[in-house]
């Protein structure tokens, strides 16, 4: 692709959304209208098999799609605004199938509706956070709370259930990974071993 010049010329926001470094797509209730070049070539896609497709094929399981939609649409009506660290999932390409760690970041359009339009990014963490474990959908929505520094009570109040049943998890993660300590499992959770 040859890349025009960029100087003495009118903004080329759609080639900005195309070649942006990070993931960009374009939603309205959670499908997807329009997605740019980086999400492609993470999710090991084409733009066909991705726009006017639900957000849910690029998700592990039904149950992480659903669970994350109910837990980001308070958020997003609050506060316009919503990020997290989730496993997602490759849809083709010589990785499909396979599952990787990807910040993901989005806007509602309307926070009255904040799942009727919006825009989103998403940065593929594996180089630096690789899934070493088969996590189940919950193991990993705890991982990820983990990972951003909260206890099981915060983790507890965030997913709806309780602390106890977190630390069931978190026990479940600690001899997945072979981990001692929280801290330790947190720093494998985040690739340092």
């Amino acid at each position: 692709m040859v890349i025009p010049a960029l100087h003495d010329a009118a903004p080329d926001y759609r080639l900005a959304f195309q070649l942006a470094p990070v993931g960009l797509v374009l939603s309205r209730h959670r499908h997807i209208v329009d997605c740019n070049q980086r999400v492609c070539e993470m999710f090991g896609a084409t733009p066909e098999q991705l726009i006017g497709q639900s957000f849910r094929m690029l998700y592990p399981s039904a149950d992480e799609y659903e669970r994350i939609g109910e837990r980001m649409a308070p958020i997003l009506n609050a506060h316009g605004v919503y990020a997290d660290n989730r496993v997602m999932r490759r849809v083709g390409g010589p990785h499909a199938g396979e599952t990787f760690w990807c910040h993901v970041t989005g806007r509602a359009i309307d926070r009255d509706a904040p799942h009727a339009a919006g825009i989103w990014t998403f940065e593929d963490l594996s180089a630096q956070r690789p899934v070493t474990a088969a996590l189940t959908a919950r193991e990993r929505e705890v991982a990820a709370q983990l990972m951003q520094g909260l206890t099981s009570k915060e983790i507890g109040r965030v997913l709806g259930i309780s602390h106890r049943t977190v630390e069931i998890y978190r026990a479940r993660l600690m001899r997945k990974y072979r981990a001692a300590t929280a801290a330790e499992l947190v720093q494998r959770l985040m690739g340092g071993l």
